[in-house]
């Protein structure tokens, strides 16, 4: 059973309920297409981070955007 977990920063413009359905749509084709899975026993989890939340390089994404990186 393929389980794919999205992370994603949570921004001012959301991820609508839309994209969030072609993500999950687009990544279960890919396993099935690629690894040949069958879509019934994929699982697809998207977590949307706080950007406080996320860091990269020492720093969170909050941080890293303010200093223009």
């Amino acid at each position: 059973m393929p389980y794919v977990n999205i992370k994603l920063t949570r921004e001012q413009d959301p991820i609508t309920r839309e994209q969030k359905a072609e993500l999950i749509t687009g990544v279960t084709d890919l396993l099935v297409q690629v690894v040949g899975r069958g879509p019934g026993t994929t699982v697809v989890v998207i977590d949307e981070v706080d950007t406080d939340n996320y860091g990269v390089g020492g720093a969170t994404i909050t941080e890293r955007r303010k200093q223009g990186k």
